[in-house]
């Protein structure tokens, strides 16, 4: 199992930050846009909350692919945590961490996740994997952050 942790600091009051994170139709905008990702079963649409669940489909390696995941931890506006429940890793679970810095916020993603495939996995966890999913992690956040930004800007 690997660890990616990263952090980005958005100019915008913690309650955003944490409702923007957590809109399906926001987080298929913001991802890398050749993986063509969208959500296809459960929350489709909208704000996720506790206990609700996402499938979203994307290609990643040049693969189609599902990943079903349940929110199970739920703490507006400080946490939410997204855990696989059917994919293509042996596990995932995706922290969404926010700290308010009264007006800016500090947003932390913090991400397990172990391939399948024994000590092939482990490699494929350690050569590839770490950097691909680090740097789709700091994607979506750099694009996540320039929207709350631009809308706090409106609005704030």
């Amino acid at each position: 199992m690997i660890k990616i942790a990263t952090e980005i600091e958005i100019m915008a009051p913690i309650h955003i930050c944490f409702d923007f994170a957590r809109d399906i139709d926001l987080h298929t905008q913001t991802v890398w846009p050749h993986t063509k990702e969208h959500a296809v079963e459960g929350v489709t649409s909208g704000m996720i909350g506790q206990g609700e669940f996402v499938t979203f489909e994307a290609t990643h390696f040049l693969i189609r692919q599902r990943l079903a995941s349940q929110i199970t931890e739920y703490k507006r506006p400080y946490l939410f945590v997204d855990t696989m429940s059917r994919g293509a890793f042996k596990s995932l679970k995706h922290e969404h961490h926010f700290i308010d810095l009264g007006i800016t916020t500090i947003m932390q993603d913090v991400l397990y996740l172990e391939a399948p495939l024994g000590p092939f996995g482990w490699i494929a966890e350690r050569v590839v994997l770490k950097a691909y999913m680090r740097q789709f992690l700091m994607y979506r956040n750099r694009e996540l952050k320039s929207r709350i930004e631009e809308y706090s800007r409106e609005y704030y």
